[in-house]
C-alpha cells in the first residue's frame, strides 16, 4: 500500500507539472522527411487561430512546396534572425524577439535541426525547452531518426548516422504526440516526383537512406514510440487515479569504460530503463591513474548524452572494477547491471579474469545485460591494435628493467661476493608492478625467472638445474614474483585512486571549514572564490544576487550569459551547447530550485578541458557555497526578524509608558490646578495647600520619569560624561535617602554602614540618581511596615585588576520577589513584570538607568535573592578609583 501512494502521488505530481509546470509540447512525429509534418503542424495552427488562439510562426520551412507555403497566409510570421558567418548570412529562429511577444502558441519546425554560429543555444530543441519554461505552448517536428535513445538502432537499419539528436527528455514536456504516417510506396512516389528533394537529391536519396525496407522499419519505429508514450500516459493516469499500481521499481546501473562503446551503451541503456519503466544510473570506475585526454573526452560526451536522456551519473573511486561496480549497485538500489562485451576466456584463472567472469562470479543477487556493438569486432581489432602498442612498451619496460637486475646481481656478485640474489630480481619485479599494469609485472616476473635461472643457478649459461633444492628455490622464486607484483599493482592501484578520492574530500573539507566561519556573503564569496580557484586550477568569478551591482565583469565574460545561467540555472559557456563560444565555464550556484548566483571558470587556453572528476569537485563546492549563502541569508532575515520585533517591543513599550506614566501626573496637576482656578476662592486654605502640594508632588514625579527617558537617551547614544569628584559612602546614601523620603514619607529604611569607609570619585549626581532608582523601585513594592536594607561593605582587592577595593552597597526588600528566570532580564528596556519599578507605576527604565550608569563608572549591577529566600536584593559594585596625579605647575619655578 505505501507503494501504491506513492506512484499515486508521482503520477499526480508529473500531471501537476505537466498543467502548470510551462508551456506544452505538441510534436508531429514522422519516420521520414516528407511524409507531411510540417504540413500537418501548420494545418492544426490554423484550426487553432479560428478558435481565437495567439499563434506565431517562430520558424518553418517550406522546402518549396508551394501547398505547405499556402498554408502560411493568414499566420503571423516571426521575422528570422540573421547572422554573419563566413562571408554569408544565415537565417536562424529569433528566440528573443518570440519571448518579447509572448504568443499563445509558437510553431518551431525541425526539432533537431543545429543553429547556426552566433545562436545563443547550439541546438533548435534548447531553444523549443527555453520558450517551454517561459510558459508558451509549443508545436514542432521530428522525424523518428533524430530521438537520441534510437540512433544506434536507426544506424543499424540504415547504415546512416544521424548527427542531429534531440534528448528524450524533451519528449517527458510532451501533452500530445501526433503521429503523421505515409506508406513507404506513397512517400518513394512523392520522393520521385520532386515533392520532397530537388531530383538530384531525391536520386541519391532512394539509392541510401529511402529504401523501402528502411522506410518500412522506421515506421514501425515511429509507431512503436507514439504507441509508447500512449501507453506511458495510461499507466500514469491510471496511476493517478488510483486505479493501477505499477510494480516496484529497481534501478538500471549503466556501467561504461570509455573504450569506444560508452555513448552506444549509454543508449542502449535508456531504452531497456524506459521499457521496464525504471530509473537508471550511468557509471564508470576509476581504479587507477586518470585516464587519458581520448577516453576522458568519450566518457565526457556519454555522460553528457545520459544526463541529457534523464539519467543521474557519477565516478566510483576503486581498486578492483568489478567489487566498486557491485557496490555501486548495492548502493544505489539497482536490480540490473548493463555493460559492454568483453572478450570470454575458455579458463578463469587465478589472474587476469575478465570484468564478466568476476560479475558472474560475485554478483549472483544481479541480473546482467551483456550488450554488443554492431561494430564491435572492428573496435576490437582497434583495440587490439592499441593493446599490442601497450604491450609492446610493456615487453620493453619489463626487459630493460631485468637486463639492469642482471647486470646489478653480476656486479654483486662479482665484487661483493653475494651469491643469493633473488630478492635482487623479486625488487625488480615489485618495482614494475608498482609503476605499470599487472600483465607488465607478469611477464618481468617470467623474464627474472629465467634470467636467474640461467646466469646465477648452476650450471650457469642453462636452464638445466643441477640440485633439486634449486628447482624448489627458482619455483617458489617464481610464485613469490606473481604474487609480489599482483599485490604491488593493486597497491598501486588503490594509492591513485585515494589520492584522487583525497584531493576531492580535501577541497571541499576546506571549502566547509572557510564556509562555517564565514558571516556573511562577502566572506562567503572570498571562500569559495579561493576554493575553487585552489582546487581546479582555474581563474574564478563568482556573483551572488547582493553582490550583482557592484561586480565587475572580467575579459571575455558577456552580461548576457551570465544572466541567462542566473535565470535559467543551466550551465553555459565552455564544453556546453549553448553560448559554447565563451572561453568561460558558466555554473548556476544553486540550492535547490532557488539560484543564488553565477560562478564563472576560465581555465589556461593550453590547459586540457576539465575532466569529470573536475566537474565533480565544482559542482560539489558549488553546492556547499549556495547552502552557505542560504545560511547567511537565513540568519540576516532572523536577525532583521528580531531587531524589528525589538523595535516594535520597545516602541510599544515607550508609547504605553507615554501615554500612562506621563499622562497620570499630567492628569492630576492640570485637575488640581482647575480647581484651584475656579473654586480656589471658595475653598479653605487647608485644601488649598493640598492641592498646591499634588501639583508639586505629580510634577516632581513627572520630571523624575522624563529624566530617566533623557537619562536613557544620552546612554543609548554614548552622551553619559563623567564629572568626577569626591563623595563620601554615608553622604551619598543619605542623599538618596532623604531624596526618597521626600516621596515616600511613610517608607522605613535601615542603614547598616561599614565603619571607616574611604570617599568615593565618582559622578556624584549620577551616582546619586542611580541608588535613588533602585531604592524607588524597592520602596513600590515593599509591604507595609517593612523596612528597606541598605548595606555597605568594603571588599578589599576584589575587582578584577589585582589590588583595587570595590565598595558593595546591597539594598533589600521584603516584597513578593523576582522568579529566578526573569531576575536577568529586569535591567533590559521596558521589560514589563508585576515587580519592580516594571509594575504599573513606573516606565520600565529605573533599573536600566541604574545599570547604564553604574557601568559608566566601572561597576555592575546584579539582581538576587533577597535574605532568607524573602523579597529581593540588588547589589551594585564600585571599584574605588582614585584620581589622576595632578600635573606639575612649573610657573613658579622662573
Amino acid at each position: 500500500m505505501p507503494a501504491d501512494r506513492d506512484a499515486r502521488a508521482d503520477a499526480l505530481l508529473a500531471d501537476a507539472v505537466r498543467a502548470h509546470g510551462g508551456g506544452r509540447l505538441t510534436v508531429f512525429l514522422g519516420a521520414a522527411p516528407g511524409v507531411g509534418k510540417t504540413w500537418a503542424m501548420l494545418a492544426r495552427a490554423r484550426e487553432l487561430q479560428a478558435q481565437g488562439h495567439a499563434v506565431l510562426v517562430g520558424f518553418v520551412e517550406t522546402h518549396g512546396r508551394a501547398d505547405t507555403a499556402a498554408l502560411l497566409d493568414g499566420l503571423e510570421v516571426l521575422p528570422r534572425r540573421r547572422l554573419a558567418y563566413r562571408d554569408r548570412w544565415l537565417e536562424a529562429f529569433d528566440i528573443d524577439a518570440a519571448l518579447a511577444r509572448r504568443p499563445t502558441l509558437v510553431l518551431v519546425d525541425e526539432l533537431a535541426h543545429r543553429n547556426p554560429p552566433g545562436s545563443r543555444h547550439g541546438r533548435r530543441w534548447q531553444d523549443v525547452v527555453e520558450l517551454l519554461d517561459a510558459g508558451i505552448d509549443v508545436h514542432t517536428t521530428v522525424n523518428v531518426q533524430h530521438l537520441e535513445s534510437l540512433n544506434d538502432v536507426v544506424y543499424a537499419i540504415t547504415g546512416v548516422r544521424v548527427t542531429e539528436t534531440v534528448p528524450d527528455s524533451v519528449f517527458d514536456r510532451l501533452r500530445d504526440i501526433r503521429l503523421v504516417d505515409l506508406p513507404p510506396r506513397d512517400l518513394i512516389e512523392r520522393l520521385e516526383a520532386g515533392k520532397v528533394y530537388l531530383p538530384e537529391q531525391a536520386t541519391q536519396a532512394l539509392q541510401s537512406f529511402f529504401t523501402p525496407s528502411n522506410l518500412a522499419a522506421l515506421r514501425e519505429l515511429a509507431m512503436q514510440v507514439a504507441a509508447d508514450r500512449v501507453d506511458a500516459d495510461l499507466r500514469e493516469s491510471q496511476a493517478a487515479h488510483g486505479r493501477a499500481g505499477p510494480a516496484l521499481r529497481r534501478r538500471v546501473l549503466v556501467a561504461i569504460d570509455g573504450l569506444g562503446t560508452s555513448e552506444y551503451l549509454v543508449r542502449a541503456g535508456r531504452r531497456i530503463a524506459e521499457r521496464r519503466d525504471a530509473p537508471w544510473t550511468v557509471t564508470t570506475v576509476q581504479s587507477g591513474a586518470p585516464p587519458d585526454a581520448e577516453r576522458q573526452l568519450e566518457l565526457d560526451r556519454a555522460f553528457a548524452l545520459a544526463r541529457s536522456l534523464g539519467a543521474a551519473t557519477e565516478v566510483v573511486h576503486g581498486d578492483e572494477v568489478a567489487a566498486a561496480l557491485l557496490d555501486q549497485a548495492e548502493r544505489v538500489g539497482a536490480s540490473s547491471i548493463v555493460l559492454g562485451r568483453t572478450r570470454e576466456r575458455p579458463v578463469a584463472r587465478a589472474f587476469n579474469r575478465t570484468l564478466t567472469q568476476r560479475l558472474l562470479q560475485r554478483g549472483a543477487r544481479f541480473e546482467l545485460v551483456i550488450v554488443g556493438t554492431p561494430d564491435a569486432r572492428a573496435r576490437a581489432r582497434r583495440a587490439g591494435r592499441g593493446d599490442r602498442t601497450m604491450r609492446g612498451r610493456g615487453v620493453a619496460w619489463a626487459v630493460g628493467v631485468t637486463l639492469g637486475a642482471v647486470a646489478l646481481g653480476w656486479g654483486a656478485q662479482r665484487w661483493l661476493h653475494l651469491d643469493d640474489l633473488s630478492m635482487l630480481f623479486m625488487l625488480a619485479v615489485v618495482l614494475v608492478a608498482a609503476r605499470t599494469r599487472m600483465s607488465t609485472a607478469v611477464v618481468t616476473a617470467v623474464l627474472s625467472f629465467a634470467s636467474y635461472n640461467f646466469f646465477f643457478i648452476e650450471p650457469r649459461f642453462t636452464f638445466q638445474i643441477a640440485a633439486h633444492r634449486s628447482v624448489i628455490t627458482v619455483t617458489l622464486f617464481l610464485i613469490a614474483a606473481l604474487v609480489a607484483g599482483r599485490l604491488a599493482s593493486r597497491l598501486r592501484q588503490q594509492v591513485l585512486a585515494l589520492r584522487a578520492a583525497n584531493a576531492h574530500a580535501t577541497g571541499l573539507q576546506t571549502l566547509g571549514r572557510e564556509l562555517a566561519a564565514a558571516a556573511d556573503l562577502g566572506q562567503v564569496l572570498a571562500a569559495g572564490r579561493d576554493a575553487l580557484a585552489q582546487g581546479l586550477g582555474a581563474e574564478v568569478w563568482i556573483q551572488l544576487d547582493e553582490t550583482a551591482s557592484t561586480s565587475t565583469l572580467p575579459d571575455g565574460l558577456d552580461r548576457a550569459a551570465v544572466d541567462w545561467v542566473h535565470r535559467h540555472g543551466e550551465p553555459a559557456g565552455r564544453d556546453t551547447d549553448t553560448l559554447s563560444a565563451l572561453r568561460w565555464w558558466l555554473l548556476p550556484v544553486r540550492d535547490g530550485d532557488t539560484v543564488h548566483g553565477v560562478a564563472a571558470l576560465r581555465f589556461e587556453a593550453q590547459a586540457p578541458r576539465p575532466g569529470l572528476e573536475q566537474r565533480r569537485l565544482a559542482q560539489a563546492m558549488l553546492d556547499d557555497i549556495a547552502q552557505a549563502a542560504s545560511r547567511v541569508r537565513l540568519v540576516g532575515a532572523l536577525e532583521r526578524a528580531r531587531v524589528e520585533g525589538e523595535t516594535e517591543r520597545l516602541r510599544a513599550a515607550l508609547l504605553s509608558s507615554v501615554s500612562h506614566d506621563l499622562r497620570s501626573p499630567l492628569a492630576s496637576m492640570i485637575g488640581s490646578a482647575g480647581s484651584l482656578a475656579s473654586y480656589g476662592e471658595a475653598m479653605e486654605a487647608a485644601d488649598r495647600r493640598a492641592l498646591l502640594e499634588t501639583i508639586v508632588l505629580e510634577g516632581e514625579r513627572l520630571d523624575r520619569y522624563i529624566q530617566n527617558l533623557l537619562d536613557m537617551t544620552r546612554l543609548g547614544h554614548d552622551g553619559l560624561s563623567l564629572n568626577r569628584d569626591w563623595i563620601g559612602v554615608d553622604e551619598l546614601v543619605g542623599s538618596a535617602v532623604t531624596r526618597l523620603r521626600r516621596y515616600r514619607p511613610d517608607v522605613r529604611v535601615l542603614l547598616d554602614l561599614a565603619s571607616g569607609l574611604p570617599p568615593l570619585w565618582v559622578h556624584p549626581a549620577l551616582l546619586e540618581q542611580a541608588l535613588f532608582n533602585v531604592l524607588e523601585n524597592a520602596a513600590g513594592f515593599s509591604p507595609p511596615g517593612e523596612p528597606i536594607t541598605v548595606v555597605a561593605r568594603l571588599l578589599p582587592g576584589a575587582a578584577p585588576d589585582a589590588g583595587q577595593d570595590v565598595l558593595r552597597i546591597d539594598v533589600a526588600d521584603r516584597g513578593p520577589g523576582i522568579p529566578d528566570e526573569e531576575r536577568a532580564r529586569i535591567f533590559d528596556m521596558f521589560y514589563s513584570v508585576e515587580r519592580g519599578d516594571r509594575g504599573r507605576k513606573g516606565t520600565g527604565l529605573g533599573l536600566t538607568i541604574c545599570q547604564g550608569m553604574v557601568g559608566a563608572h566601572g561597576g555592575a549591577v546584579s539582581a538576587l535573592r533577597g535574605p532568607d529566600g524573602i523579597g529581593t536584593l540588588i547589589r551594585i559594585e564600585l571599584p574605588l578609583q582614585h584620581p589622576p596625579a595632578p600635573e606639575p605647575d612649573h610657573a613658579g619655578d622662573i
